[in-house]
């Protein structure tokens, strides 16, 4: 899931924002990663998110990885505690999949769980470790979790997080000083395109764009005219969009994902046709229908996918997407 966190922000920019010294000109977009070189070449792209389970057993997941490598998924992501979870470190799940697997990985980085010297140490240590794609994100609060007395720390927000990184990308750190180098990462950010406030949605995105967002990942959407009332209006943005796709499982998951989930809204229709295809097989072939309507539905306006496989179920995401990547 995306970025849908608290409004209220201690450092939404704070230290990461201040005025600094012009530093030392971005790497190029291109070159920073396979993933940038794809994009910045108007390739259609394709993301699928591996998210492990609670717990210490990798060997399903990994075995994921390869199924969706074999099947020429351009890239795999990865989120940080979704849902205000708590699991393995995406950092070392990541890492692994990179030197064990070769494949490619965005790694999601919420604000949540770390402060701006923690959020600091984080990225460079991603960097050191050859990970080179982020997604930036606010992230749920711990409430929706499993451990609502958990502390969020939201030192920043996304968009002071964005300004923390671009700043690393011209080799200067948060306080503002010229470091020894410089990072390269490809920033990515998130939208809701079907959120209540759509006006103030479009207006923080945009501010995203001036604090370094380079990519933009929608949260799914299933109401096409959701879709394209957001495309129209990111028009104006010129960043390119990767569709978030969650296929269905079921309509009991149709329902817990619109009552439960924030940023989720999934239409009356789309529900009902759950309801009407029952469980098992049928209800999973039905979710995968409705997604690759959306999806055939915006494919000329966006430059990638995002997929979401319900319960890991990784040969749902290659059925989305079958014909179209």
């Amino acid at each position: 899931m995306l970025d849908h966190g608290p409004t209220k922000v201690a450092l939404s920019g704070g230290a990461a924002a201040a005025p600094a010294p012009a530093g030392q000109a971005p790497i190029p977009f291109a070159s920073r990663s396979e993933l940038a070189r794809k994009i910045a070449a108007g390739k259609f792209v394709v993301s699928v998110e591996v998210n492990p389970d609670a717990g210490f057993d990798l060997s399903k997941f990994v075995d994921g990885v390869r199924l969706l490598q074999g099947a020429g998924i351009d890239v795999i992501n990865t989120a940080d505690g979704p849902r205000a979870t708590a699991r393995i470190s995406n950092l070392a799940w990541a890492h692994r999949v990179q030197q064990e697997i070769g494949m490619e990985v965005l790694l999601h980085v919420c604000c949540r769980d770390r402060n701006l010297i923690g959020l600091t140490s984080h990225v460079l240590g991603a960097w050191n470790l050859g990970l080179k794609n982020l997604v930036i994100i606010t992230g749920d609060p711990p409430r929706v979790g499993d451990f609502p007395e958990a502390t969020a720390v939201y030192d920043l927000d996304s968009i002071g997080l964005l300004h923390l990184v671009s700043n690393l990308n011209r080799g200067i750190d948060p306080g503002g000083k010229p470091m020894q180098g410089q990072t390269g990462f490809v920033c990515i950010t998130g939208v809701e395109p079907g959120a209540r406030d759509f006006e103030r949605e479009m207006s923080r995105l945009r501010q995203k764009k001036e604090a370094g967002a380079e990519v933009v990942m929608t949260q799914p959407v299933y109401d096409p005219a959701l879709v394209e009332r957001f495309l129209d209006a990111a028009k104006d943005v010129g960043l390119p969009i990767l569709l978030g796709l969650l296929p269905l499982a079921s309509f009991r998951n149709a329902e817990f994902l619109h009552h439960e989930v924030p940023g989720m809204q999934i239409p009356e229709d789309i529900r009902e046709r759950m309801r009407k295809a029952g469980s098992g097989t049928a209800a999973r072939e039905e979710g995968v229908r409705i997604a690759r309507e959306a999806l055939a539905a915006a494919r000329g306006r966006i430059q990638g996918a995002y997929v979401m496989p319900p319960f890991n179920r990784f040969e749902s995401a290659l059925e989305v997407l079958e014909g179209f990547v």
